[in-house]
C-alpha cells in the first residue's frame, strides 16, 4: 500500500512537467520580425520560417511590425503568450534602444534567447569622387577638413550611425552626420555626389552598386574580409582593430517560454543552419553563419553586445530621435 500510494503521489507531482508541452507544435507558430517587409532581417525572417516549417511540419507565419528601428517588434514579442507559438527574431536592437530610454522591454527579463543565427556585413563605401580610397586616407581626409565630410547612415542609432561613432573615437575625426529613413535613398545620394561617405549594415544595397562601379568600397567592417568582395580590406586590416562591428539576427521567444520548446526550436534552426543550401542564401545577401547558437551563448553574447555597445552611445553622446 505504501509502494502505491508513493507511486501515485510521484505521478501526480510529475504530471503537469510531463504534459507541459506533450503535442507542441500542433498549431500554426507566428514569427514576428521587427523590420518591414524586403529587407535584410526580413529576408533572415522567413528562412527561419522556412527552416521551422520543414522541420515542424507546421505553418510558421511571418509577422512584420516595424517601427523606432526594430524597438516596436520587439515589444510585440515581450508581451505576446509564453507558449512557443510566437517566437521572434532578436536583433542587435536589443543591446542597443534600452541605453537609448523609453525601449518597451527589458532586453534581460522579457526575453527567452533562442539561438543566435547569422551576421551582416557592414561596409564604408564613398561617391567615386572622394578624394580618399581607404580608410588611412578618409582619416588624413576628415582631419583636414573637420566636421565638414558628409556622411549618410540609415537613421539615428542604427548600426551605422554607431560604426560612424566607433570609428571617429577610434580615428580621432569628426564627421557631419546626414541621416536617412532607410538605406535606398542613402546610397542614391551617395551616388550622385549628395555625400561623399556611406555607413551600411550590409552588403545588400551597396554590394550592386559596387559591382556596377557607381561607388567604391573602403572597407568591410566585419571579422573577416567578405566572399562577395575579396579584395575589399577589414577595418581591422586598414589600421582600425577595434573597428569590427556585427549586425546580428537571432532567433527568440517571450520569456517564460518552456524551456524544452526553446531548445527544440534551437534544435531545429542549428540543423537548418548547417545545411549548404541555407549557408549560400545567406551568403547571397552578405550574411554569415553565427558560431554562437545555443540559448547560453547567445543569452551571454546579447550581455557582451548591450554593454559594449551601452559605452559607445555614453561616450559620443547619441540621443534618440
Amino acid at each position: 500500500m505504501k509502494k502505491l500510494i508513493l507511486s501515485l503521489f510521484v505521478s501526480c507531482c510529475l504530471a503537469p512537467v510531463l504534459a507541459q508541452t506533450p503535442d507542441w507544435p500542433h498549431k500554426p507558430i507566428r514569427l514576428i520580425v521587427p523590420f518591414p517587409a524586403g529587407g535584410p532581417t526580413d529576408l533572415v525572417g522567413r528562412e527561419a520560417a522556412n527552416i521551422l516549417r520543414e522541420e515542424f511540419k507546421q505553418p510558421v507565419i511571418v509577422e512584420n511590425r516595424p517601427g523606432g528601428n526594430g524597438a516596436l517588434g520587439h515589444g510585440v514579442l515581450a508581451k505576446a503568450p509564453a507558449d512557443g507559438y510566437t517566437i521572434g527574431l532578436l536583433v542587435i536592437t536589443v543591446a542597443i534602444a534600452p541605453h537609448l530610454g523609453n525601449a518597451p522591454f527589458d532586453t534581460f527579463k522579457d526575453f527567452a534567447p533562442i539561438s543566435n543565427m547569422v551576421s551582416m556585413t557592414p561596409i564604408v563605401v564613398a561617391n567615386n569622387n572622394a578624394p580618399f580610397n581607404t580608410l588611412a586616407e578618409l582619416t588624413h581626409y576628415a582631419k583636414a577638413n573637420p566636421e565638414k565630410l558628409a556622411y549618410g547612415t540609415p537613421g539615428v542609432a542604427t548600426v551605422p550611425h554607431l560604426a560612424a561613432e566607433l570609428f571617429q573615437m577610434q580615428s580621432g575625426t569628426k564627421l557631419n552626420h546626414v541621416p536617412y529613413k532607410g538605406a535606398t535613398q542613402q546610397i542614391q545620394d551617395l551616388i550622385g555626389g549628395s555625400t561623399l561617405l556611406d555607413f551600411q549594415s550590409s552588403l545588400v544595397v551597396a554590394m550592386p552598386q559596387i559591382k556596377a562601379d557607381r561607388i567604391k568600397a573602403l572597407a568591410v567592417l566585419s571579422d573577416k574580409r567578405s566572399p562577395q568582395l575579396p579584395n575589399v580590406p577589414t577595418a581591422k586590416e586598414s589600421g582600425y582593430p577595434g573597428l569590427v562591428v556585427s549586425p546580428w539576427f537571432g532567433l527568440g521567444a517571450p520569456a517564460g517560454t518552456p524551456a524544452d520548446i526553446v531548445q527544440k526550436i534551437q534544435v531545429a534552426i542549428a540543423k537548418g543552419l548547417n545545411t549548404k543550401e541555407v549557408q549560400d542564401r545567406f551568403a547571397a545577401i552578405g550574411a554569415s553563419v553565427h558560431p554562437n547558437k545555443s540559448p547560453a551563448d547567445f543569452s551571454d553574447y546579447i550581455k557582451t553586445e548591450y554593454e559594449r555597445w551601452g559605452k559607445v552611445i555614453k561616450a559620443a553622446n547619441v540621443k534618440a530621435e
